[in-house]
């Protein structure tokens, strides 16, 4: 996942799945032979056939078909790739090894999913979100809230080390802002995205920050990968930046909004105060204290629950809704039922109820559906070797340095698409372009920027990726709305690209003494 943030263990490339060895011999599908590598036209079918059905589905049911036809599809060309590696020689066994390995490795990322959608819950019943917008709207003209929104998450960012952490707190509380505002909620949740996405990427603390320097290896610390980012992560943030206040300004906020009266609303349904923040502030303290992100959120959740029964009793007990339940089967009632089906506002406000009425776990399942679809094919396609196949002819066919790292960054957002994981999006391509990087003399760290500004930057912006099915769940924004406005996802692949054919801070690799000294003695034979 995050990209960028909390996400599921790299995939392992062709460890998932194993050589038909549990087979019983009157299998139909059984093979003592070594399995046929992939011809180009069986890597490029399961791919075509991905394409078609996924067109097909978002044709017929647009920004819906996230809501179970996309999943469908991806279950589909799992199968259809399935088949092609059974032609191919691979087992019943093995190809089920590599699905269910693709899906195992996604498990920490549906823990952190279901986490946050109870902190969702609980976050609106003890008034910790409405507590933000009403501080939001009080303090933040309309003007600046985009770009407001934007810096905010990057900051947050930094400290949090976690894209999805910050868009499933802070970023829900600025969409929702956006809402009472009369603004475009597509925009503030670009902005958000802009932000928690450069955060995660200029601080050390991002999973895929460290794993990046590990892949590429030659030495590459993750002092020196940060550094190198930030040349394309700070322009492009700040063309973000600009473009925010660009929108801000000519922003026209719909009907006649009346700030005053939003506030008031807000009041009158929750106790706005201070210690209504108290779960925001333990989970910044979790995660300094680098505490796994799916129990500092589980934790900061509860921790929600528990105070909304002490702070917004009265909300409490009409959420529950059952007058002869006594006190303390009611709290524990309500904090049960927010985390797992989510928090119903009952004010009377249509507004308020329509706002704050969200989270639980339940409402994050279609996404898990939909993250155990997208990486069941990308596991097949992958241990049947049909990326290897795909990828490699790209790597043998770059003649400029320009070409290259054009060609490593396509890879990754092309994986992004594809394998519908940004893990998938940072391994592959990584694995298979280190190599030339280091036969041309160039920088491991020129390599880690361009994964890093393709795989897990734009991972976000495919509806079917683990982190756009992520983030579009938790901001309730589709993916296909908020992508025009992702200006720093856009531009950070853009800029590595031109950086690349322009030759700036495109370094060389710097040859260590020992190197040199063989080399010199390789020049002294062949003379």
């Amino acid at each position: 996942m995050s990209d960028s943030g909390p996400g599921p263990d790299p995939p392992a490339a062709g460890a998932a799945g194993g050589g038909g060895d549990g087979l019983g011999a009157g299998d139909p599908f059984a093979t003592a032979a070594e399995p046929r590598p992939p011809t180009l036209l069986d890597a490029l079918l399961p791919i075509i056939v991905l394409i078609g059905l996924l067109a097909l589905t978002i044709a017929l049911f647009g920004v819906s078909a996230t809501d179970g036809p996309l999943q469908v599809a991806l279950l589909l060309s799992a199968a259809f790739a399935a088949l092609i590696a059974f032609k191919n020689g691979y087992t019943v066994a093995a190809v089920a090894d590599a699905a269910v390995g693709g899906v195992t490795s996604a498990v920490g990322a549906i823990f952190i999913l279901l986490a946050v959608g109870a902190l969702i819950g609980t976050w609106n019943m003890a008034g910790t979100i409405p507590t933000v917008v009403d501080y939001g709207i009080r303090n933040i003209s309309p003007t600046w809230l985009y770009f407001t929104s934007a810096a905010i998450c990057a900051l947050v960012g930094v400290v949090t080390g976690s894209s999805w952490t910050t868009a499933g707190t802070l970023g829900v509380a600025f969409v929702g802002m956006a809402r009472v505002l009369g603004l475009s909620d597509e925009a503030a949740a670009g902005a958000v995205i802009c932000g928690a996405y450069f955060g995660d990427k200029m601080t050390p603390l991002s999973e895929t920050t460290i794993l990046v320097p590990r892949l590429v290896g030659g030495g590459l610390t993750v002092a020196q990968h940060v550094r190198n980012m930030f040349w394309v992560a700070g322009p492009a943030l700040g063309i973000s930046l600009v473009a925010f206040l660009g929108l801000g300004l000519v922003a026209e906020p719909a009907g006649d909004v009346d700030t005053q009266a939003a506030v008031d609303a807000l009041e009158s349904a929750f106790n706005i105060s201070v210690i209504a923040l108290l779960p925001l502030a333990l989970l910044v303290v979790f995660a300094i204290k680098k505490v796994p992100p799916f129990l500092a959120i589980l934790g900061s959740a509860l921790c929600a629950g528990i105070l909304a029964c002490f702070t917004q009793w009265s909300s409490v007990k009409a959420f529950v809704d059952e007058p002869g339940l006594g006190a303390v089967a009611t709290g524990i009632k309500a904090i049960f039922a927010a985390m797992a089906t989510g928090y119903v506002s009952t004010t009377g406000n249509p507004a308020v109820d329509q706002l704050f009425s969200r989270g639980g776990m339940a409402s994050l399942l279609t996404t898990v559906w939909l993250v155990l679809a997208a990486l069941s094919f990308a596991a097949i396609v992958e241990h049947a070797g049909f990326l290897d196949r795909l990828l490699r002819p790209i790597v043998s066919r770059t003649k400029s340095r320009g070409s290259l790292i054009l060609a490593v960054n396509g890879s990754g957002i092309g994986l992004n698409t594809i394998a519908g994981d940004q893990y998938v999006a940072v391994v592959l391509p990584a694995r298979m372009f280190r190599g030339e990087f280091e036969r041309r003399g160039l920088a491991p760290q020129v390599l880690s920027r361009a994964v890093e500004d393709s795989g897990t930057v734009t991972s976000v912006l495919v509806p079917w990726n683990t982190c756009g099915a992520y983030i579009s769940g938790v901001l309730g924004v589709p993916t296909a709305s908020y992508l025009p406005y992702c200006f720093f996802n856009i531009a950070s692949p853009i800029l590595d690209v031109v950086y690349g054919f322009l030759g700036f801070k495109v370094q060389e690799r710097e040859v260590e003494p020992v190197e040199v000294q063989e080399r010199s003695l390789d020049d002294e034979r062949a003379q």
